[in-house]
This record gives structure tokens, C-alpha cells and sequence, in this order.
């Protein structure tokens, strides 16, 4: 292999490495090489030679399998062409434009030639600014045209995004980072994997200006680089990382590099941090080189592994954290070690493989997270920078509520039900979740169900919430009449959940049923519909196994992944279930374990592939059942069973513990048994402090075949402290949103009450609103008012009440103009750099007996537990 020409500063080791893996990439993507490389018989610059053959060389598989090579060319024309425009162009080393500049990727997202979009829309608001200030307008632009919303996992495209007006933290930061990348920025997705004081994770951007990186809120810009809402729980965390796709050199610290895929670790940036090395030993005590080491912290009532690093040819482990608590666990060959460590106690650890049995007894231990730590003083800004600052959040929520103003109404919705003669409400349902995509699912629905009745809303229901915004007539049109001519006798429901409906997991949905439909005769049609298992064969001979990155299992298409004739197994098992779908036989993917299973003689069946996982599975001949049962002993304070915020179970596979899915938030755990898979199993159980603290449990058991096991989910006992914090002036006045100015007082009454001074637009307060909704049934039969305070400067022109119908009955919005009423220890650190939301739990002498501010999940339901409290302590006086 001759290298003549350097480009993109790559030395020739370097670029003869990519020719390399870009050469290994054209035989794996054979099946596909005209889709993908016929764009290289076209006439290349230099440039744009390497720069296509760099993104194929480090390209996922499914990417390979779903995309075709022009729409990379265009990418790669379109990047160059923008770097040669921007003022800054060139002041970007060749190394970050390479590997944040020039990727097509940020997340898990479906990927769209949206780089020439986002640089017509923001080439003319940043080419006269500094890239400091390009990075903040940019982010002005985002803010302007998406805020935060919880949803599922399947992460919109830049484009959908915007369509969508709103998603979860990590689509507000792909679209920032796409944003940032189309003006020539080198840009990353940021995220710790998960916190360690309270559940869920968050992710955000890094930006890089004139030679330092700076971090931003994606979508919710501030005044000024480095500043966020979520500055001090990033100062609590146990790891900050990034993905980059390729083999990157650093100078940043990296935390595993596998092939072609590179993680680093910046927590450093924003934590003290510790570089602790596990060293994993046989029973002999020689180091054991491969060995998996999970780095395990408790969050949403389960271990999760932050990290998982193999150890070296000393047996060595090595990961930069904080000063909290971990669990380690090092598995290999089915033998595992475990232990629980305290971060700041020491930095060495050691770790013996053993052939241990699962433990019989409970185990009960304390997880605690880094301390709370204040961050370093930043100059006051400017009046009038505050001001400008406030104007362009208040124009930017304009900008993004005129937009959404235009989706379909529920009067739009109801002639259009009037005119297909369908169920309004149900009609509306469906609009108002494809809010910037509503015509088009409306036009679906005009021109579909005079002739197909109802189906074509049958199926518009069967999509999540997600789809019906990136989701299209063509693709529509094809699962509908797709699935009508494989009906059959099949029972109503039997067909619409596993044949008309298109979703499967988390891939993009694609038009898939008439395609399968042509790929098999009828004779093969009959055979796979008299016996599933032979498509399950037949897939085994033609398709094989291809491990992609580990984030984006299950994302590839059906078509995708039948073209490419191989993929990972969680792609392999959807397009199993594709096919299925498509030729009238219902399939799933079992919902706790996600398995694929075909309907056939009155109940489900396990579709067994072989080659549907790298470590073969014992064959699977029947369940067991799951039956939780209730504490007897259990206290007033004991916390409602709720799935995934204070218990999971997990089962073991191969030296780790998987945890079985189910929707987040179920409480009618003890109503019906779970049918689940026989093996050794962990229940664990959580109580999570005021401090961030869990009190944990772990209880062990074994489900068998055929039998029912009950166990009983008993939590730790904790003992609830509330002492008086304060005291709140009930004189103060507060305005009601039509302008009546009421005390503080006249709102709370004599009961007690909840009061939080919010900040609609950001995502903290907007965690809260959605607690204070899931709750909303005990927080009624309490019966004490919620007063949610909006401050002068947090007001928003457009915010609006009738946003939030699902919040408690009692809930009041006020304005507090003056922030007198804001008790004054929220001006003292930590509370005023955790800003809003502030919240206070009010005893009925009212007294302060419980707050938090800023980001922390779970604050609702600590609100509620204390309510409680002292509800069940005045009832016993």
C-alpha cells in the first residue's frame, strides 16, 4: 500500500491505517458496494477522498446497512465548502475538524442531510462574530427552535427535532452539536452515563473557540461560555465522557478504546477526581488479562455500569472518577468478583475471579455520592448584558411558540373526524402528538380512511409518540395496506399489535412489509406461516453476526440489515420480526426481555437463533413466574412500590446482572405475576436521602421452570427527619396570573402546603412539573395547595397553565414580582448556584420543613413523603 499525498495533516501511518479499515469496510459492506462506493467513481478532490474514505473507515455497520454513499458525499462537499466560508475555517486544526467537525454523527439518531439546512439558517447570524459569540448565538437559535421534554429512547434527527419543537436533553444536544458542526465549530456531545446523588443522566455540549473548549446547555443558552444549570451536579458526578468515532489520539484522557471507537473522559473538567486501579487476580493469584470490570453506581433502583473496562496484560483496570461510592464487578468466563468501595478511602483494589454461586442472604449497604462542592466565583455580569440576555430568551420563546402555533388545533382535528367520520377525540390524541408533522398525518387520515375506515387510525395508534413526528404517508401508506392484505382470521387485537403496527423497538421506522412481501414467493410465504421456525432457519444460513458499537444495537432498519446480510443481534431479531409482520405472522420482541417470539397454536413462541448471540444460550424450553408480595412489617414511611425509581430485579447471565424491562413508574407490582425467564436473580431495592445517599438492599432468588416463586420486596428501614428550617412570611403578596394580588397566606392556609419558585423554560423545573403530575393522585388526597411562583425574571410572555392539565388538582400558579417572599438562605450557596427550582414543603404552623433547589430528581416524591409525615404525626397527637 502506496501513500503519496498527505491531507487533512494525517501522517502516513495514520492514513495508511484508514486504508486500511476502509478497505476491511468495502468486503464487509459487499452486498451493498454500489449503494455505498459507486460515489468514488465520480470525480473526487483529494479532500474529499480522505474525508469519505475516513468516515467509512470508522463507520457503524448499521449505518452502512440504512444509508447509501451519496448522501455522505453530499455531507463531505457541503462540510469542506463550509470550512473554505467561515472566518474561522482555518484557525480549526485539521485534528479537531476531523474528528468534531466532519462527522455525520452525534448520537444514536437517524441520520439526514440536514448540514446545508442548519448553515443557511445560521451562516448569516454568526459569520461577523467571534467563535465565542457564534457559539452563543447558536445556541440562542436552538433555544428558539426546541425546549426540553422527557421521551423515549429512540433519539430524534436534528431536523425532526426541530419539527418536534421539543425533546430530552440528549436531542437538544445533538441538534446543538449538528447546529454548531454546520457553521464549522468543533462540537461534542457531552454526558455523564449516570448520576450518582439522584437518578437519570443528563447530557450537554462542549465547544471549541480559538484553542479551549467550552461547555454550553444545549437549547437553554446563558449569558455567558462555562455556565449552566447543571454546573453543580456535574460536580457531583462519578464520570463525564464522550464518543468519538474513530481511532482518536487524545490529548484528553481516554477511558476505553475499542476498534475504531474511541470514549474519553472529561470529569475532570468539571469534578475533583481520583484514577483508581482495580487489578483482577485468579484463584492462584495471577492477574487475568480480558477480564470485564463494570463500574456500577445506584441509580433508577438498579447498578448500572458507568463503565465497563477490560484489564490489561497485568490485570489491570484503570478509570479517573470522583470521590463517591462504586460497585465493582469483574466477570470473565462466567467467574466474577465484586466489592463495594468508597472512592476517597483509596485508589488501589483488588478483585479474585471465582466460580461463586449466587449469595442466599440480603445484603444491605450505603451508596453515597461525591459531596456537594461550590464552584468557582465568576465576575458579576452587566445590567446590561443580564438585560440583552433576558430579551433574547423572551424572544426566542416567542419565535418557538408562534411555530407551534401553527400545528393543527382540536378544532382542526374535529372536522377532520367529522369528514373521515372517525372518533374525534381519538383523532385529536393522535394530532396533537405529531404537533410540526400534524398536516401530514391529518392528510393520511383524509385520504386513507375512506376507504380503509378506521385502520388507518388504528395504526397511527399503535406508533409511540416519537414516530408520529418523523413518520410519513409513503411509509404509512405501506404498513397499512401491507398488513390489510396479511389480515386473515386473526383476532382484532392479535393483528393490530403484532401485524399493522410497524414498531418494534427503538429503530427508525421505515417502510418495510411490501418489500418483504416481494423478497419471499408465496410458496416460501406458506411454508414460514405453517412454521415459523423455518424463517427462523432460513435467516440463521443467509445472515451473520456483526457486533456494532454497543449504543446502537437494535438501531438498524429491517431492510437495512437484510441488504447488508449481516448486523448485530438485536437488529437481527427485528428484522426477524419484520418479516414476520410483513407475511401475516405475529411476532414481538418479548417485552421484559426483549426476546423474538412468533404467535403459533394460541401462544408465543421463542424464535431460537443460534447465531443471535456471541455466547451461545441454553435452549429455552418454558417460564417461570415472578410473584412479588408485600412487606407485612412495612411503616408509613416505607415507600409505594414503584418500578425502576425504588426497585428492579435483574437476572444473571454469564457473570452479570441484567435488568428486565418494564415501564418505569409500574406500581401494580403485586396485582399479577411477571412472567419471566428461569435463572438466578437480584432484587434491588433503594431508598435514595435528602443528601443523594441510598440505603440499598439486595435480595437474592431463583426462578425455575413451570413454578411460581414468591418473593417478598421489603425495603430498608429509614427513619425520615424533618426538622424546621424556617419560617415563611405569610404578609407577602403574590399575584395571581389574572393580576388579583393575594398573601401569601390567603394561597397556603392552614394545612401546610408546597411552594416552588420556578423557572418554566428550563429543564429542572420541567422535571418537576412532570413529578408533580405522576403524583398527582396522592397529592390530591392530601389536599394541600401547590403554589408554583414564577419571579419577574423568569416570566415568559407565552408561558401558559393550560400546558400542564395533569398537574395536582390544587395547584396554583402565581408571579412574585419582588422576590420578597423568597426566603433569604436562597441567596446563600448551594442553593443559589442550584437555582430554580426552589422548593419548600410548609407545615401547617408554617414552618419550612423541607427544600431543594435546582436539579434533582425525585424532589416530588421526598415533597410528598414528608407531607406525610406530618400529616401521620399531627393525626397521631
Amino acid at each position: 500500500m502506496t501513500i503519496q499525498t498527505s491531507v487533512f495533516s494525517l501522517d502516513r501511518k495514520t492514513m495508511e491505517l484508514i486504508e486500511k479499515k476502509f478497505l476491511e469496510k468495502k468486503v464487509m459492506a459487499k452486498n451493498r458496494e454500489h449503494e455505498l462506493f459507486d460515489i468514488f467513481q465520480q470525480e473526487l478532490s483529494i479532500e474529499e477522498t480522505w474525508a469519505l474514505k475516513y468516515l467509512f473507515a470508522y463507520m457503524p455497520v448499521n449505518d452502512m446497512a440504512d444509508y447509501n454513499g451519496s448522501l455522505f458525499l453530499n455531507h463531505v462537499r457541503q462540510t469542506l465548502e463550509i470550512r473554505r466560508q467561515m472566518p474561522w475555517g482555518e484557525r480549526v486544526p485539521d485534528h479537531l475538524f476531523l474528528h468534531f467537525v466532519l462527522p455525520y454523527r452525534v448520537n444514536t439518531e437517524n441520520i439526514e442531510d440536514y448540514r446545508g439546512v442548519l448553515y443557511n439558517e445560521l451562516v448569516d447570524r454568526t459569520k461577523t462574530l467571534s467563535m465565542e459569540e457564534a457559539i452563543l448565538e447558536t445556541n440562542y437559535w436552538c433555544h428558539e427552535k426546541a425546549t426540553y421534554i422527557g421521551s423515549d429512547m429512540r433519539t430524534m434527527s436534528p431536523l425532526t427535532m426541530i419539527r418536534n419543537a421539543r425533546g430530552r436533553c440528549g436531542e437538544e444536544s445533538t441538534l446543538a452539536v449538528a447546529a454548531l458542526r454546520s457553521i464549522g465549530i468543533p462540537a461534542r456531545q457531552v454526558y455523564t452515563p449516570r448520576w450518582a446523588h439522584c437518578d437519570d443522566n443528563h447530557a450537554w455540549v462542549e465547544a471549541w473557540a480559538d484553542g479551549t473548549w467550552y461547555y454550553i446547555g444545549a437549547c437553554e443558552p446563558e449569558a455567558r461560555l462555562n455556565q449552566g444549570w447543571f454546573s453543580l451536579p456535574a460536580r457531583r458526578a462519578m464520570l463525564i465522557n464522550t464518543s468519538i468515532y474513530a481511532d482518536y489520539p487524545g490529548p484528553e484522557d481516554i477511558t476505553l478504546v475499542d476498534d475504531g471507537f474511541t470514549e474519553i473522559n472529561l470529569l475532570e473538567n468539571y469534578a475533583p477526581t481520583r484514577i483508581i486501579t482495580v487489578t483482577v487476580k485468579d484463584q492462584q493469584g495471577k492477574p487475568v488479562h480480558g477480564a470485564n470490570v463494570h463500574f456500577e453506581l445506584y441509580n433508577m433502583a438498579e447498578l448500572y455500569p458507568i463503565a465497563t473496562l477490560p484489564t490489561n496484560e497485568q490485570g489491570e483496570a484503570i478509570l479517573k472518577t470522583g470521590f463517591g461510592d462504586l460497585v465493582i464487578r469483574a466477570v470473565k468466563d462466567g467467574m466474577w468478583g465484586q466489592m463495594k468501595i468508597t472512592v476517597a478511602d483509596s485508589n488501589r483494589y483488588e478483585l479474585v475471579l471465582e466460580a461463586t454461586k449466587q449469595p442466599v442472604e440480603t445484603v444491605d449497604f450505603d451508596m453515597v455520592p461525591p459531596p456537594e462542592l461550590e464552584g468557582e466565583a465568576s465576575g458579576a455580569l452587566s445590567d446590561e448584558r443580564i438585560k440583552y440576555h433576558n430579551q433574547r430568551l423572551e424572544e426566542g420563546t416567542k419565535t418557538r411558540t408562534l411555530y407551534e402555533n401553527t400545528f393543527l388545533s382540536e378544532e382542526d382535528a374535529s372536522a377532520i373526524a367529522r369528514n373521515a367520520n372517525l372518533p374525534p377525540e381519538r383523532v385529536w390524541d393522535v394530532l396533537q402528538k405529531a404537533r410540526g408533522n400534524s398536516r401530514e398525518i391529518a392528510s393520511f387520515l383524509q385520504k386513507r380512511s375512506s376507504e380503509y375506515g378506521e385502520w388507518p387510525l388504528r395504526l397511527l395508534e399503535t406508533l409511540n409518540e416519537k414516530d408520529l413526528v418523523d413518520t410519513f404517508i409513503p411509509t404509512l401508506d405501506d404498513h397499512l395496506t401491507g398488513a390489510l392484505a396479511q389480515r386473515g382470521d386473526l383476532p382484532e387485537d392479535t393483528f393490530t399489535s403484532y401485524i399493522l403496527s410497524p414498531r418494534i423497538l427503538h429503530e427508525m421506522i421505515v417502510p418495510y412489509k411490501h418489500f418483504f412481501q416481494d423478497a419471499y414467493s408465496t410458496e416460501e410465504s406458506a411454508v414460514f406461516k405453517s412454521d415459523p421456525s423455518e424463517l427462523v432457519r432460513r435467516l440463521e444460513q443467509n445472515f451473520g453476526i456483526w457486533e456494532d458499537l454497543p449504543n446502537l444495537r437494535g438501531r438498524g432498519n429491517p431492510i437495512g440489515t437484510y441488504s447488508m446480510k449481516k448486523g448485530d443481534p438485536v437488529s437481527l431479531d427485528i428484522l426477524f420480526v419484520a418479516v414476520c409482520r410483513s407475511l401475516g405472522i405475529p411476532a414481538r420482541l418479548h417485552p421484559s426481555e426483549q426476546k423474538p417470539q412468533y404467535w403459533q397454536g394460541g401462544s408465543w413462541e421463542d424464535a431460537l437463533f443460534t447465531i443471535a448471540s456471541i455466547e451461545e444460550q441454553p435452549e429455552q424450553t418454558a417460564w417461570g413466574m415472578l410473584h412479588l408480595v408485600k412487606d407485612p412489617e412495612a411503616t408509613l414511611e416505607t415507600p409505594a412500590a414503584s418500578y425502576a425509581e425504588n426497585f428492579t430485579f435483574a437476572r444473571l447471565e454469564n457473570g452479570v446482572y441484567k435488568t428486565l424491562v418494564y415501564p418505569d413508574g409500574k406500581r401494580d407490582v403485586y396485582d399479577e405475576p411477571f412472567e419471566v425467564e428461569p435463572g438466578a436473580y437480584r432484587l434491588t431495592s433503594g431508598i435514595r436521602l435528602k443528601d443523594g445517599t441510598v440505603r440499598v438492599r439486595l435480595a437474592f432468588f431463583t426462578i425455575c421452570a413451570d413454578e411460581q416463586t414468591e418473593v417478598m420486596l421489603t425495603y430498608r428501614e429509614t427513619k425520615v427527619d424533618i426538622p424546621v428550617l424556617g419560617n415563611i412570611d405569610r404578609s407577602n403578596n403574590l399575584t395571581l396570573l389574572d393580576g388579583t394580588v393575594k398573601t401569601v397566606g390567603d394561597l397556603i392556609g392552614d394545612r401546610g402546603a408546597i411552594a416552588a419558585w420556578i423557572e418554566p423554560e428550563r429543564e429542572p423545573t420541567k422535571h418537576l412539573f412532570r413529578e408533580l403530575g405522576e403524583l398527582a393522585e396522592p397529592m390530591n388526597k392530601l389536599g394541600v395547595p401547590i403554589i408554583l411562583v414564577i419571579g419577574h425574571a423568569e416570566w415568559s410572555s407565552s408561558f401558559d397553565p393550560a400546558n400542564y392539565p395533569k398537574l395536582p388538582s390544587h395547584t396554583i400558579f402565581v408571579r412574585d414580582l419582588t422576590y420578597a417572599s423568597l426566603p433569604d438562605f436562597i441567596s446563600e450557596a448551594p442553593a443559589n448556584e442550584a437555582g430554580f427550582p426552589h422548593l419548600f414543603v410548609l407545615d401547617s404552623q408554617d414552618q419550612i420543613r423541607y427544600t431543594a433547589s435546582g436539579y434533582k430528581i425525585g424532589m416530588g416524591n421526598e415533597a410528598l413523603q414528608v407531607l406525610s409525615s406530618l400529616k401521620n404525626s399531627a393525626a397521631e397527637i
